[in-house]
């Protein structure tokens, strides 16, 4: 095993960043035989059972904390299910998989008020249930701070699509809404309930986790949920893949209530949709008629290079995914 502090992990976390510390720490785990596919995507995928014989299992984990991934005074313990229940969901599905079973640690104050609890659960329980998914168990541990922590187990019928099989020539295509939680965040950020749509987007996104394994089924070639914004997102793509991408502007319509956000706030609605996570879209890469064949809808291309460009230029860096204050 490599020693971590000849990893880059000598430096602090803030200095570091959480791709540097995912690296750093990637760098000297050891894989088992067992372990198909380790850190680096949205999933793993291992094999339980022991041998050739033993049940391919995708798993996926997310810790959402108070504050930082949301606020009580913003959303209800059962929005608040649904948000971090999605969260785990859609990466499943971003691998082609769909999830069979959630896992979930919560660590909360003594004083949390035990229907708050209740209603969590009830969210996730709900949010699960969209896919067939169960709550199995997890843990309860007192904290000074509100932390959620899920585990999302499932599977897929056919192979899994990961980040890097991206090609020259493939076009990437987009289903799912972008943007519209990003505007919620920035409405709620600045006090206000209004537009009530982007609120409610932020507060329960609507993930399009069936097209996962649609896509997977028609030959997407690499696939990513769209957590921390399209253009980062695509980043990890090109990054994994080793290819360039390139966005079109004028593949994207910019729905009604972002054009609304967008001049309430005095910021460009496309930098919403382009920078804005959370909504759990799927972005993937196909060979172009199986994007069609998929119903999906085309935003740019696949070319060889590196980085990703809008309109075959550096994106402006102005609107990055934002966190609670």
């Amino acid at each position: 095993m490599a020693d971590p502090q000849r990893t880059g992990a000598s430096a602090d976390l803030a200095a570091l960043g959480e791709f540097g510390l995912i690296d750093a720490v990637s760098a000297f785990l050891t894989q088992g035989s067992d372990v198909l596919l380790g850190p680096g995507d949205d999933a793993a995928l291992v094999r339980v059972g022991g041998g050739a014989d033993g049940r391919e299992v995708l798993v996926s984990t997310d810790a959402a904390v108070e504050g930082r991934h949301f606020r009580r005074d913003w959303s209800s313990a059962e929005d608040v299910g649904h948000r971090v229940a999605a969260a785990n969901l859609s990466d499943l599905a971003a691998m082609g998989g769909t999830t069979t079973a959630l896992v979930v640690a919560i660590a909360a104050p003594g004083d949390l008020p035990t229907q708050w609890a209740l209603d969590l659960t009830r969210g996730m329980a709900d949010e699960a249930a969209t896919v067939g998914a169960s709550i199995v168990g997890g843990d309860v541990v007192e904290s000074d701070r509100l932390t959620l922590a899920v585990t999302a187990l499932g599977a897929c019928a056919g192979a899994v699509v990961t980040r890097g099989g991206a090609r020259p020539g493939d076009v990437v295509a987009l289903v799912g809404r972008l943007g519209w939680a990003e505007a919620g965040l920035s409405v709620l950020s600045r006090g206000f309930r209004s537009p009530r749509v982007v609120v409610e987007a932020h507060r329960r996104p609507e993930p399009p986790y069936a097209e996962g394994p649609a896509a997977a089924a028609a030959g997407a070639t690499a696939m990513i949920d769209v957590s921390d914004g399209l253009l980062a997102d695509l980043g990890h793509v090109a990054v994994a893949s080793g290819v360039a991408i390139d966005v079109t502007r004028a593949s994207f319509s910019v729905p009604e209530p972002l054009q609304a956000v967008g001049a309430a706030l005095g910021v460009n609605p496309l930098n919403l949709i382009l920078h804005g996570g959370e909504d759990h879209a799927l972005v993937a890469t196909f060979p172009e008629e199986a994007a069609v064949q998929a119903g999906w809808t085309v935003v740019g291309q696949v070319a060889e290079g590196e980085g990703v460009t809008v309109d075959g230029a550096p994106p402006e860096d102005d609107a990055a995914p934002r966190h609670y204050r």
